[in-house]
């Protein structure tokens, strides 16, 4: 885990299957060697950094969860 990384300028994004609705949300910036996470209703409570390689982990798990 990353920290004290600038995310100043970072571009975050959400996944296309948040809807416009509010909801439960996440976002995530591509910052090279991390990927950057954090509250999409509270982006200014702070972010996550993770290496790419715990993320795409992460995101295969679950994934795989859905997937049964």
């Amino acid at each position: 885990m990353a920290t004290n990384l600038d995310l100043t300028g970072a571009t975050w994004r959400k996944s296309s299957y948040s809807g416009d609705t509010g909801g439960e949300c996440v976002e995530v910036a591509d910052l090279n060697r991390h990927i950057a996470i954090r509250d999409s209703k509270d982006p200014d409570a702070g972010a996550l950094a993770v290496t790419s390689h715990s993320f795409t982990a992460f995101v295969t798990a679950a994934a795989d969860d859905l997937l049964g």
